[in-house]
C-alpha cells in the first residue's frame, strides 16, 4: 500500500508524523496534502532516507545534481560530491551521470547518503543503446523500461521522467523553433529517438505501464520538462506550455488513478517578469502539485556566475509558491561541477530558498534574531543564525579586528557599538 493509499484512507503514518514535526504542521495537515497531491514525501523501500516534504506549507526545499560525463568518470569524486550536498544542506540529491557504470555509481552514492536520490532512467536506457548499437535511436522500449525499474530497486527515491514530450509537443517546438537550441539532455534524446523512428514516445504512450512500475517501487513520479527553454527569449514558448499541458494531465492520472506521489517540474531559462505567470500557470495547471523549478537563471549572460543568476530566480520563484528548487553551481554552462561547486550551488540556492520562505510562508523569525545578534554585537549569535556560520566566522577571522566588539568594517567608528554606549534602543 503506496503512502497515498494510507492519506486518502485517513491514515496518518509515521513519515506523515515526522515530516510535520520538522516543518511544525499538524501531522493531519500532511496527510491531507498527501491526500489532495499537495505535498509529496521521497522515501524507498530499499534504503533508509532522511525524510522531508515537499509542497503545499512545507519550506522550499533545494535539490543538489552530481553526476559523471562522458569526459570525466570518477565514482569517488561523485560520492565526495554527494557527501559534500548533505553536509552543506541540501534536501535531496539527484544523480545524473551519463559516463560510466550507471548502477555501480548510483549505488555509490546511495550507500554513502541520507538524502533522498533521485534520476533520469532515460539517460542510462540511451546511452546504453548508443554503446552497444553505435546509436540512441536504437533504443527499444524495453530497455526504457528495465532501466526504470533497475534504478527504482537501487534505492532511487523519485525520478524525472519526460512524459510531457509527445507528437504534438514535438510538432510545437519544430513549428516554432528555439532561438537557444533545446538545451534539455532528457528531451534532446526523446525527440531524436521520436523522429527516427517515427514513434510515440513510450512513455507518454505506455504511461499506465510506467505508473504500475513506479508504485512497486514506492518512487515519486516528477514530470521530466524536456522542452524547457535554455534562453530566456525562448521562455513560455508553445512548445513549453503544450508540455505542461501533457505533463499536468498525466500529474493528474498518476496521482487519482495509481495512487503515486507527483511532483511536475518547470522551465529553466526565465526571465523575471515571467516568473510569476510561469509559477501560477504550473499551480493552476497542475492542480496545485509540488512545482519542481530547475533554476530558473534570468539572464543568459553571466557564466561562471550562474548561481548568482539563479539565485534570483529562485528566490523570487519560492515566493510565488515554487515548492523546490534545483540548484545550479558557478560551473553552469562551462564545465562540470566539483566539490566547491557543489557546496556553492547548495548554499546560493539555501538562500534564495530562505528568501522565498520570508514571502511564501512568512517566516522571518530567524532574520528578526539576526537584527537582534548584529545590534548587540553578538558575534556567536550572529555566526549561529547564518546559513553558513563556520563561513562567516573565517572571512571575520581572516582580516581580524582590533577590537573584539567590532569588525574591520568600521573598525573604532562601529555604528552599533557608539549606539550602543550612548542610548539603548531595544524591542
Amino acid at each position: 500500500m503506496s503512502i497515498v493509499t494510507d492519506a486518502k484512507n485517513g491514515k496518518v503514518t509515521e513519515e506523515m508524523k515526522i515530516v510535520a514535526e520538522f516543518e511544525d504542521l499538524d501531522p493531519e495537515f500532511i496527510r491531507r496534502g498527501i491526500a489532495s497531491g499537495r505535498i509529496v514525501i521521497p522515501t524507498s523501500p530499499y534504503r533508509k532516507v532522511k525524510l522531508g516534504a515537499i509542497g503545499e506549507g512545507c519550506r522550499t526545499k533545494i535539490n543538489a545534481s552530481i553526476g559523471s560525463s562522458s569526459d570525466i568518470v570518477d565514482i569517488d569524486m561523485e560520492v565526495k560530491k554527494a557527501i559534500a550536498a548533505e553536509e552543506a544542506g541540501a534536501d535531496t540529491l539527484m544523480e545524473l551521470g551519463t559516463g560510466g557504470d550507471f548502477l555501480e555509481m548510483r549505488k555509490a552514492v546511495c550507500d554513502a547518503i541520507s538524502l533522498p536520490v533521485g534520476s533520469v532512467p532515460l539517460y542510462q536506457a540511451f546511452i546504453e543503446a548508443a554503446r552497444k548499437h553505435g546509436s540512441i535511436v536504437h533504443m527499444t522500449e524495453d530497455d526504457l523500461f528495465n532501466a526504470t525499474e533497475e534504478q527504482a530497486k537501487a534505492g532511487t527515491c523519485f525520478m524525472a521522467i519526460h512524459t510531457g514530450i509527445n507528437k504534438i509537443t514535438l510538432e510545437r517546438l519544430q513549428r516554432h523553433g528555439r532561438y537557444g537550441g533545446l538545451c534539455s539532455r532528457g528531451g534532446a534524446f526523446m525527440s531524436t529517438w521520436m523522429l527516427h523512428n517515427e514513434k510515440e514516445n513510450p512513455l507518454y504512450e505506455q504511461f499506465d505501464y510506467l505508473c504500475e512500475i513506479l508504485k512497486e517501487h514506492e518512487v515519486v513520479l516528477s514530470t521530466g520538462n524536456g522542452m524547457r527553454a535554455g534562453a530566456v527569449h525562448d521562455a513560455t514558448d508553445r512548445a513549453q506550455i503544450q508540455e505542461l499541458i501533457i505533463n499536468s494531465e498525466c500529474a493528474e492520472r498518476a496521482h487519482s488513478e495509481y495512487d503515486l506521489q507527483v511532483i511536475v517540474e518547470g522551465p529553466g531559462h526565465v526571465p523575471l517578469d515571467q516568473i510569476k505567470t510561469n509559477v501560477q500557470l504550473m499551480k493552476i495547471m497542475s492542480n496545485y502539485k509540488p512545482f519542481y523549478m530547475l533554476g530558473p537563471l534570468v539572464t543568459d549572460i553571466a557564466p561562471g556566475y550562474d548561481h548568482i543568476t539563479t539565485a534570483i530566480g529562485a528566490a523570487v520563484s519560492a515566493s510565488y509558491g515554487c515548492d523546490f528548487l534545483c540548484y545550479v553551481t558557478p560551473a553552469e554552462h562551462l564545465a562540470l561541477p566539483n566539490i566547491d561547486d557543489v557546496i556553492t550551488g547548495v548554499k546560493t540556492s539555501m538562500i534564495a530558498a530562505h528568501i522565498g520562505d520570508m514571502i511564501r510562508l512568512g517566516k522571518r523569525d530567524e532574520d528578526l534574531a539576526m537584527a537582534r545578534a548584529r545590534r548587540d554585537l553578538d558575534w556567536e549569535k550572529m555566526y549561529e543564525i547564518a546559513i553558513d556560520g563556520k563561513h562567516a566566522k573565517a572571512v571575520r577571522d581572516s582580516r581580524a579586528p582590533g577590537d573584539e566588539d567590532a569588525c574591520t568594517m568600521c573598525g573604532d567608528f562601529c555604528a552599533l557599538k557608539i549606539v550602543n554606549q550612548h542610548y539603548d534602543l531595544a524591542k
